[in-house]
């Protein structure tokens, strides 16, 4: 993974909440596109630090915590939407709420201009790549994504790349209805996509879940999942070999979800334990926890 000075080049509001940042740079001609879900580190400045203050070398990560938390410019995890080499432009979506700390704070405030560093894979890389946790095996009878906004644009990306023959099922919940058009179509893919009209987060991705799995795959011997604590630990399952490959060659269903912890953890519960879908053809991410402040 390389760091990749940036400059915003445009904004754009996709959705209501989806809000689309073009950046570009000349070291973006390096920019690493494996696809996929390919998570990437968003470096903020701050009123109390600036990019110059982020380390930069093989030992970044370790050097970053050792700094004051007080001083240390913030980051957070996003997914590679597009790159475009010719142009040196770099496409990163970010979801649009109500600013709870440094990083919503700059998606509302940003303006054309502003500099920003990104940590990604470079063109040099070899396979496998970090950051990516959509790893199917080689023969999928069907996909089901599942995700809410903040997973909306690795869904989209792995839409938009997986082949025109594959089938399956997306569900995603918005903050608005509004916000559907996000989800690219594909043929294959029947569609389940809803904004929180009755304000109960997350009710509509498990209960879409739950009516549809039996028609994607049977029920199966359910296996015990370890109980994992939200507040404390991550949530973050993604079953490969050791090499980084995909943990089995074949599957009747391989499904992806990710979003908030908690929803997350009854949707892994219900697939694995009660419907006995093979925990090695599911991958879980827990990318953020409801209640928990957005931190430095």
């Amino acid at each position: 993974m390389d760091i990749f000075p940036a400059r915003v080049r445009r904004i754009t509001d996709i959705t209501p909440h989806m809000r689309r940042f073009t950046v570009t740079g000349e070291q973006l001609a390096r920019y690493g596109d494996p696809g996929y879900d390919q998570r990437i580190k968003v470096v903020f400045p701050t009123e109390t630090a600036s990019l110059d203050s982020m380390p930069t070398g093989p030992n970044w990560y370790m050097d970053w915590r050792a700094l004051d938390p007080e001083t240390r410019p913030p980051f957070r995890t996003y997914t590679t939407r597009a790159v475009r080499h010719e142009d040196l432009e770099v496409d990163v979506d970010m979801v649009a709420h109500d600013v709870q700390g440094p990083a919503s704070r700059w998606i509302r405030d940003a303006v054309v201009g502003d500099d920003l560093l990104i940590v990604a894979p470079s063109i040099e890389d070899e396979p496998p790549h970090l950051g990516i946790d959509f790893v199917p095996p080689a023969q999928v009878g069907n996909f089901l994504l599942v995700g809410d906004e903040t997973a909306a644009p690795a869904i989209a990306v792995i839409l938009e790349q997986l082949p025109r023959n594959a089938q399956g099922v997306v569900v995603v919940e918005f903050p608005d209805d509004a916000d559907a058009p996000y989800i690219p179509e594909h043929p294959g893919f029947a569609r389940y996509i809803a904004g929180r009209t009755d304000g109960q987060r997350h009710a509509f991705l498990e209960r879409t879940v739950r009516e549809i799995l039996p028609e994607l795959c049977p029920v199966g011997r359910g296996s015990e999942v370890e109980e994992v604590d939200i507040d404390e630990d991550l949530l973050w399952e993604v079953p490969r070999t050791a090499k980084g490959g995909a943990a089995l060659k074949s599957a009747p269903l391989y499904a992806w979800l990710a979003g908030e912890a908690s929803a997350i953890k009854s949707l892994r519960r219900f697939l694995v334990s009660e419907h006995g879908v093979d925990r090695r053809a599911v991958a879980f991410m827990g990318y953020w926890r409801l209640g928990k402040a957005e931190g430095n």
